[in-house]
């Protein structure tokens, strides 16, 4: 019932204090324990403090331009709304439950479209769930496949839910770090620089390790791996009998060339990787949330345990409306009339915007590779404005933000323990233009 031995002696130390004080001990220990079993399950430790949370919070108080949320602010293609509105008139049943491990149509053609692409025999009966988005894959993998005492190796920076929901499966996180190279000066830095180191990485596989999450590309930093870094970690999940579970998200937000491959796609990867995938980052409707997990039979009917016994069913009409839009695709895939191939092509626009922006007023960005979002190195704000308002006991990027928001009337997200700001780049020209003119008027005040 108490966090700890401190928790009890200071407990009793009062009660018995009480009892001096006329109130009796009964009363005092009946109180003590009441409160005792209001208290938080012990899971919950130390994750109850998000700063998306706070910073949204905040931004909403103020008028300020979020560069923070990761989703667009342009709407969805034509046909993704088209068959949403389908969907809500076409059939009555779709207002009706529909089969628990996902809407046919949907397992069908996620089957078939994901099947071609992993060269794999996918059955949707027993290869794919259809999730509460990929937020839901991810927790229901957790859930089925980390246990008490578990290491769970995670790349860092990373998502931020994947080290509460690995300490909430019971598993303990092992962070290996992605470290970018050095740069020349006046040179722009590029996810592509940020990379493993080989020997660090092996280092954290034990016995005790049960799985690696991958992330690719990657958020927040937007690195795509290569093959041959995809490969590394493949062969060391095979050497060390490890499950992978890769969050390819953000698999059709690839720029400059780069190419996606999914680590499943790999030889001997199959049969041990959760591959997990989002409607809402594919054809920019985030708010659908519909996501799915693909794997063995073997893997995924552990994710169907929990999720009969969490979820049971996801909303029915998101799953047709993402079932048609596969379909659309399935028929334009590789075509510039594919949206998966106009989607990066308008993404990398705002990219390269928010690139020159940023950098007018003396932030350091990386550029991506994929993804929605991009960081920028505060570290030189740091040295010229070392004593912002605020705890001093607060990291400076998270005390930079409260900054931003109460002075510049902008946001974004803090990042530790790099030091660099979080921008979400999947923004419209209105939202562009107006940074840009939050910017202009910063960039005049840093003038000497």
């Amino acid at each position: 019932m108490f966090r700890n031995v401190t928790a009890i002696h200071l407990h009793l130390a009062g009660v018995f204090q009480r009892k001096k004080a006329g109130t009796s001990l009964a009363r005092c220990l009946h109180q003590t324990f009441a409160m005792a079993k209001r208290l938080p399950a012990r899971r919950l430790d130390g994750i109850d403090h998000n700063p998306w949370v706070e910073f949204g919070k905040m931004a909403s108080e103020y008028d300020v331009v979020n560069l923070g949320q990761g989703f667009p602010d342009f709407p969805p293609p034509d046909f993704a709304v088209q068959a949403f509105q389908n969907a809500l008139s076409s059939d009555f049943m779709l207002n009706q439950y529909t089969k628990a491990f996902g809407y046919p149509p949907l397992t069908k053609i996620l089957a078939s479209f994901f099947g071609k692409l992993l060269e794999q025999e996918i059955d949707p009966l027993k290869n794919v769930l259809v999730t509460v988005g990929a937020y839901g894959a991810l927790f229901t993998a957790f859930q089925a496949l980390v246990d008490e005492g578990d290491e769970v190796i995670i790349i860092e920076p990373f998502f931020d839910c994947y080290e509460p929901m690995t300490l909430m499966a019971g598993g303990r996180p092992v962070f290996v770090t992605l470290k970018p190279s050095p740069t020349q000066d006046g040179e722009l830095d590029s996810a592509s620089n940020w990379q493993l180191d080989p020997t660090e990485l092996a280092s954290k596989f034990t016995s005790r390790t049960k799985a690696l999450i991958l992330n690719t590309p990657n958020n927040p930093v937007g690195k795509v791996f290569s093959k041959a870094e995809l490969e590394l970690v493949a062969s060391l999940c095979q050497q060390h009998d490890v499950i992978c579970i890769s969050d390819e998200v953000y698999q059709w937000l690839v720029y400059d060339g780069h190419q996606h491959v999914s680590i499943a796609s790999l030889p001997g990867m199959w049969e041990r990787t959760v591959t997990i995938g989002s409607a809402g980052k594919s054809f920019s409707a985030t708010g659908w949330k519909v996501g799915w997990a693909l794997g063995p039979d073997s893997l995924m009917k552990h994710l169907r345990t929990v999720h009969q016994n969490t979820v049971y069913h996801c909303p029915t009409q998101g799953q047709a409306a993402v079932a048609q839009s596969f379909q659309h695709e399935q028929l334009h895939f590789g075509q510039p009339s594919s949206y998966f191939v106009q989607l990066p092509q308008a993404v990398w626009r705002y990219r390269d915007h928010m690139v020159r922006s940023l950098q007018s007023v003396g932030l350091r960005p990386v550029v991506p590779q994929g993804s929605y979002f991009l960081i920028a190195d505060i570290s030189d704000f740091k040295s010229k404005m070392p004593d912002l308002p605020g705890d001093v006991d607060e990291p400076y990027d998270r005390r930079f933000v409260k900054w931003m928001i109460r002075n510049k009337q902008a946001t974004s997200e803090a990042l530790r323990p790099l030091c660099p700001l979080l921008f979400c780049e999947v923004q419209d020209e209105s939202t562009l233009q107006a940074m840009d003119e939050k910017l202009r008027k910063w960039k005049d005040e840093l003038r000497p």
